[in-house]
């Protein structure tokens, strides 16, 4: 992982996206689905419950992961997937409520380093509650698979096309991308660990407290 980045752009004034008037907050909450009860095996390593992220500080208060019901279901589909080969799915991180989203923008200083950021001003798919990241863990030893990067490591090893690294880690990335396509998740070019599920498009921004899901 990156040294902490705590230097601070607060320059910009970033309004949250609108929420459909007519969506109550706890009618869309009532969509997210909360991954470890669809599927226990599912295993959390919520790295913004923790200092151990790229920021160096806490900012969620609770370590749980959402996501909307048909993504889920599709993730709980990519582990039984992965669990018939001695595989598990470990997720750093899923439903994002926006203000962390501003909250990751602002502790991210101005220039390339924002490209591996969502811009808060158009929200992100994980604040649609559409975006996991993840990586795996193997089931007989518990063990996170070795990766070409660490999570939110903003360099090219991050990169799905970068094949520099040790042939077994590239073999677990393809793994991971081949479980995760196959139930309509789509990866993005800088970060082999995230994915968008299909059909985001349909599912408002949201700016809920996990606390306020249930």
């Amino acid at each position: 992982m990156i040294a902490p980045l705590l230097a601070c752009d607060r320059s910009e004034k970033i309004a949250p996206p609108a929420r459909p008037s007519n969506t109550p907050a706890k009618a869309v909450a009532g969509e997210l689905v909360e991954l470890t009860q669809l599927d226990p095996g599912i295993r959390l390593d919520i790295r913004y419950a923790t200092t151990n992220n790229f920021t160096g500080r806490i900012l969620y208060d609770q370590p749980r992961a959402f996501l909307v019901q048909p993504a889920a279901k599709a993730l709980a589909s990519a582990h039984k997937a992965a669990a018939a080969e001695g595989y598990g799915l470990t997720i750093f991180d899923a439903y994002r409520p926006w203000r962390i989203t501003k909250a990751l923008w602002d502790a991210t200083p101005p220039g390339p380093l924002r490209n591996y950021v969502a811009n808060p001003k158009q929200g992100s798919k994980h604040n649609r509650g559409c975006a996991v990241d993840l990586s795996l863990h193997r089931l007989d030893t518990g063990a996170l698979v070795e990766m070409p990067s660490g999570y939110d490591e903003f360099t090219q090893r991050a990169h799905r096309d970068f094949m520099a690294a040790a042939p077994e880690a590239i073999a677990n990335r393809v793994r991971l991308e081949r479980w995760m396509e196959a139930q309509g998740f789509r990866g993005i070019s800088n970060e082999w660990w995230h994915f968008d599920f299909a059909g985001w498009e349909a599912f408002p921004i949201l700016d809920i407290a996990f606390d306020a899901i249930g």
